[in-house]
């Protein structure tokens, strides 16, 4: 699809049928990091993906902020009709769904959010510099996706197989589909600009997973929900905290992550359904 700023997104249609869900990635990731699961998530609605700009074989073309990202987000929603969705966001993904749910409550029944934070503005000076230092020396092309699993593996395995799904294989081997001075542009506005705003005008209910190890910061997770506490639907903002994972929740604890997904999607499913 095309966007208001003419931009091409590339959207997945990953099954199910009924109520949309959008599903939101994270950083340098794309729409089929998902797949793990799509499975189980298409038995509660039509399950779509879309790679965000920059990513996966979406335009690369700014301009790289949240605002803008989030938009392209309501129009892909806008594009397939069929009433709210549920829009579940890994990271990057995660902000993306509250700045979408909160500019555009019409398009969203229901947020899940996995690993976020509305506020990096305390992240270490240079931690961006060391991050486009770090990539910049990783070696492109990379012989072949066990090079990349090793690569990106260590010390969470789960990283190496979902930076795998973010590769191209070209006639010299495989490349990153991101271009890492893109990534570091979206990461820099995180690290000057908060969205704790976004919170206060969020008009669903959602879930805030959080890893064990994860990217926000300590105790942020908790100010997040009780910042969502004072919304209509504040009695059904939770947080829970998987013990054990790390920034991939999804992929570290699949079993846990798809039963505490499902005990929320069951919730909200009610509330659309009052008997």
């Amino acid at each position: 699809m095309r966007t208001s700023d003419g931009v091409y997104l590339a959207v997945v249609e990953f099954g199910g049928r009924g109520t949309p869900m959008l599903l939101l990635h994270g950083l340098m990731g794309r729409a089929t990091t998902w797949w793990p699961a799509v499975g189980w998530l298409s038995a509660h609605g039509r399950v779509v993906g879309v790679d965000a700009r920059g990513h996966g074989r979406s335009q690369a073309a700014g301009p790289w902020s949240t605002e803008r990202m989030a938009t392209d987000a309501a129009e892909v929603l806008e594009q397939l009709g069929g009433g709210p969705a549920i829009v579940v966001g890994h990271s990057m993904g995660g902000l993306h769904a509250l700045a979408l749910a909160a500019s555009r409550p019409d398009l969203v029944q229901a947020v899940v959010v996995e690993d976020m934070a509305v506020d990096l503005t305390g992240a270490p000076d240079g931690a961006l510099a060391d991050a486009r230092a770090w990539f910049g020396a990783v070696p492109q092309p990379f012989e072949s996706l066990a090079q990349v699993r090793r690569t990106f593996g260590h010390p969470r395995p789960e990283f190496g197989d979902y930076m795998a799904e973010c590769v191209e294989e070209r006639a010299d081997g495989y490349h990153l589909l991101c271009r890492v001075d893109n990534a570091v542009a979206i990461a820099a506005e995180w690290t000057r600009q908060h969205h704790w705003d976004a919170l206060a005008a969020v008009r669903a209910p959602v879930l805030l997973l959080a890893a064990a190890e994860g990217i926000v910061p300590r105790g942020q997770s908790e100010k997040m929900i009780e910042a969502l506490r004072g919304n209509r639907f504040g009695p059904y903002a939770r947080l829970v905290t998987l013990p054990g994972t790390g920034h991939l929740v999804h992929a570290s604890a699949p079993d846990a992550f798809r039963l505490t997904v499902e005990g929320f999607l069951s919730t909200t499913a009610a509330l659309r359904n009052p008997t």
